[in-house]
């Protein structure tokens, strides 16, 4: 089941968690994905179902690779719950695209709070715009009582099932900031708000899942051994967390082994061929991580050794002479790289990006509040996909490379092993 809404804030990955929950409770095996370049919705959703969560975005990663990964998953697991990103029908690879490419049976959520006959206007537009849409069903948020339940699923179409009537509850809400919620390390109750939310999916009548789907199998390239003998290590903390779990498969099916570190609280670097430093929260810890002086000291003596360093987004920023936040605190930064940027209260760019480089093409993103202010010259620009972001540089320095550019290794695993 796709699990979309009329928009975003309707609650989409609170019930999908809360399904995942329950499901997984009621002893099925749970795989879950999340639609389009997201890293923190994944994070609440693994939680919730016990298993790590793929991306699925045709644009980014291909058709016959997220066909892949649904057969896998189909293989292996009792119920597949995708959630959507924003409402259903937008972007130019939206959540109902991935639904028709799969026929994979679409649930909105809508937020019922303060709504009665509407709720039912808002559900039948949405399953008519694409007359060819596998429509499931109608996921009610906040509903406030029975009667009200009974009032929603009374005004639906009558061949339009009401799957799910959620209670109101304002405990179970997600806490946020500027890039999305909280991460789920940092939702200290969050085991209690997810048993909570599960609870509330049943409160005024049983939850329903439409009919099971079949995925065809697909012939699948295993990539070739580039890495083979090769040791990454891979930043992994509270400040860079934000990972495809896509990619460090990729890496470990050409041959690599992954150790995992933390710049907040290590002060060596393990022995490892080349360094991963991911996108993250550096803004958050800019304390920490600029009194790890051990650990600057280790990467720049990594780097003048001539081993490769990958960077992506706050690892890139990580990377630069100082950092600042948005109240304008600056800290150092391990100065790999010339320049510094600064976290402002909104939106820098957004947006998908194709990036060519000398082993081809490779596909990403892009998200994030920070300026930066370098005199490098980049050595490839990136190319939006949509009219709304710009180009984003990408910069080397030696065995360096880094930009604010998220990167889907598996779109090309060739170019990717040349990071490392």
């Amino acid at each position: 089941m796709l699990i979309s809404a009329p928009a975003s804030g309707q609650g989409k990955t609170t019930v999908t968690a809360a399904l995942a929950y329950h499901y997984r409770q009621q002893g099925l095996s749970v795989r879950v994905f999340k639609t389009g370049p997201d890293f923190i919705d994944p994070q609440i959703l693994a939680y919730a179902c016990g298993q790590a969560v793929y991306q699925l975005d045709l644009w980014m990663m291909g058709e016959a690779h997220c066909r892949d990964l649904l057969y896998q998953a189909a293989g292996a697991a009792d119920l597949i719950l995708i959630e959507g990103v924003m409402g259903l029908f937008d972007g130019n690879s939206s959540s109902a695209d991935l639904a028709q490419a799969f026929n994979v049976p679409v649930a909105v959520v809508i937020d019922a709070q303060g709504m009665a006959q509407t709720f039912a206007a808002v559900a039948f537009g949405l399953a008519n715009y694409r007359p060819a849409l596998p429509f499931a069903g109608v996921i009610a948020n906040k509903v406030a009582s029975p009667g009200h339940a009974k009032m929603l699923q009374d005004a639906l179409p009558e061949a339009m099932s009401l799957l799910v009537a959620m209670a109101s509850d304002e405990s179970v809400g997600l806490p946020s900031r500027h890039l999305g919620l909280w991460q789920a390390d940092e939702i200290g109750d969050l085991d209690t708000r997810l048993a909570r939310a599960a609870q509330l999916l049943n409160e005024y009548r049983p939850c329903r899942l439409p009919e099971p789907v079949a995925f065809a199998a697909i012939a699948s390239n295993s990539p070739p051994p580039l890495l083979a003998g090769k040791r990454i290590a891979v930043a992994r903390d509270a400040a860079f967390s934000f990972i495809y779990q896509a990619n460090l498969d990729c890496l470990q099916a050409m041959g690599a082994e992954l150790q995992f570190f933390s710049p907040l609280t290590e002060n060596a670097l393990p022995d490892a061929d080349s360094v991963y430093l991911p996108g993250g929260y550096p803004e958050l810890h800019l304390q920490a991580l600029t009194e790890n002086q051990a650990m600057q000291q280790a990467l720049r003596q990594h780097h003048q050794a001539g081993k490769a360093i990958y960077a992506e987004c706050g690892g890139f920023l990580y990377l630069l002479e100082s950092l600042a936040d948005k109240a304008g605190h600056q800290a150092k930064m391990a100065g790999l790289l010339p320049g510094s940027a600064r976290m402002q209260s909104r939106l820098a760019n957004l947006g998908l990006h194709s990036l060519q480089l000398e082993h081809g093409e490779i596909r990403g993103h892009s998200f994030h509040f920070s300026v930066l202010e370098t005199a490098l010259q980049p050595i490839a620009i990136s190319l939006p996909q949509g009219s709304y972001g710009h180009a984003e540089g990408f910069f080397c320095a030696g065995s360096l490379q880094a930009s604010y550019l998220h990167l889907y290794f598996p779109f090309n695993p060739r170019l990717a092993a040349s990071f490392f």
